[in-house]
């Protein structure tokens, strides 16, 4: 996945102070966490003091230059700027090409010990609100194999609607988009709600890049905002909601 850890060897997860500058295209990864009892291998990076990740989705010069859809590969990263997680799209060149935005896909996220900490999973469902028995879902297991919650898609005629579930399916909580997810020099956002839909929980928006990188990249900026006490768990089915908008919006 062109993936570069952080590197080891030190306990504890103690990273030595930096005595030069860095150079420009090697990431900062955040501080490796120390583990926590109940909490899923990999999720103690969503623990600490955390309440919103950037997205930052990686250029493909191959796919400028060709016009062929290639598999997408993001960058995971605190409010410091820090890269928490490396996530890559598992699909092959047909699905991509010929399914597009409603091809079905699996992301794998990894984190800078080179762990695959969190799998999302979407089979191939219909698109279109025409058909509200076979909408969207995607499945977040963490780690591979452990289910710990959907995001399910809600019809509606007009609106994007979405439910984040527990394990269980349990609904957590709701998200709601605008009508029109399309605009010219300003954030697009998707409102994280309480079930009842009376009070904001977090959000996660698509942040304006620029015209030119717009109009001619479909490389694109995300963030997600969510409470700090917020069950590490729903924290992760949260990054899940944000790449199924990713694919569905934009």
């Amino acid at each position: 996945y062109g993936f570069q850890g952080q590197p080891m060897g030190f306990p504890g997860g103690f990273v030595p102070p930096v005595q030069n500058q860095p150079p420009m295209n090697v990431p900062i990864w955040m501080p490796i966490p120390p583990s926590i009892p109940n909490c899923p291998p990999g999720l103690e990076y969503l623990t600490q003091q955390i309440d919103q990740i950037l997205i930052h989705q990686q250029l493909e010069l191959l796919e400028i230059v060709t016009g062929f859809e290639t598999s997408n590969k993001y960058e995971l990263k605190n409010s410091l700027g820090q890269r928490v997680y490396f996530a890559a799209e598992d699909t092959d060149c047909l699905t991509r090409n010929c399914c597009g935005a409603a091809r079905p896909f699996t992301i794998r996220i990894i984190d800078n010990l080179g762990r695959e900490v969190i799998t999302l999973q979407r089979p191939l469902r219909c698109a279109s609100c025409c058909c509200p028995c076979c909408l969207q879902e995607l499945e977040v297991q963490s780690p591979p194999g452990t289910t710990v919650g959907y995001v399910v898609q809600n019809w509606h005629p007009c609106l994007p609607k979405f439910t984040i579930q527990d394990e269980k399916k349990n609904d957590v909580l709701k998200i709601a988009g605008p009508c029109i997810v399309c605009r010219c020099c300003e954030d697009v956002n998707f409102e994280v709600q309480s079930l009842d839909e009376t009070s904001a929980v977090g959000r996660i928006s698509k942040k304006w890049t620029g015209l030119v990188q717009e109009m001619f990249t479909d490389t694109d900026n995300f963030g997600i905002s969510f409470p700090m006490d917020l069950d590490v768990k729903m924290k992760a089915v949260m990054i899940g909601a944000c790449f199924l908008i990713v694919s569905l919006s934009f």
